[in-house]
C-alpha cells in the first residue's frame, strides 16, 4: 500500500446530527434557535457576511472519492463552493420561511473575532481530480 501524505480540514459543516452553538455551526443552532424560540445574535459587517455550508455526507463522499483514488501531498478544505453559499441575513429568512416562525434576533455592531466577511471556497481543483464528486446542491 503506497503511503499518502493528505491534509483536510472543514468550512463551515452541517448536517442532522450538527449541534451548533451560537459561535460555531452558525445554521444548525440557527434553525435551533428559531425552532426553540430563542435570542440570536448577529455579530457585525450587518448580517451580510457569507459562507458556504457543506453537508457531513458530502465530506464521507469526498474522503470516499479520494480513498479510491489518492493524490500525494494534497491539501483540501471541506466546504460547498459558491452553489451551497449564503449570508446570516438570507439564512435567516429561509429559515424563517421553512419554519414559519419569526427568529428572535439582535445586531451587535461588533464583527466576531477572526470572522470574514466572505468565505467561498473554489472547488475546481479538487472537482477536476474527482470529477464524480458533487456538492449536495441547496434548494434556493
Amino acid at each position: 500500500m503506497k503511503c499518502v501524505n493528505a491534509h483536510f480540514r472543514s468550512g463551515c459543516l452541517t448536517g442532522p446530527s450538527h449541534s451548533g452553538v451560537e459561535l460555531h455551526g452558525f445554521l444548525s443552532y440557527l434553525v435551533k434557535a428559531t425552532v426553540a424560540g430563542l435570542k440570536y445574535s448577529v455579530f457585525g459587517y450587518k448580517g451580510k457576511q457569507v459562507r458556504d455550508n457543506i453537508h457531513s455526507h458530502d465530506v464521507v463522499r469526498a474522503i470516499e472519492a479520494f480513498a479510491a483514488k489518492p493524490r500525494p501531498a494534497r491539501s483540501t478544505t471541506w466546504v460547498a463552493g459558491r452553489e451551497n453559499s449564503v449570508s446570516m441575513i438570507e439564512a435567516i429568512s429561509k429559515i424563517e420561511q421553512l419554519t414559519g416562525k419569526k427568529l428572535n434576533w439582535t445586531y451587535v455592531d461588533e464583527n466576531r473575532k477572526g470572522d470574514h466577511i466572505c468565505y467561498i471556497s473554489d472547488l475546481r481543483k479538487f472537482q477536476s481530480h474527482y470529477p464524480n464528486w458533487q456538492t449536495y446542491k441547496v434548494a434556493r
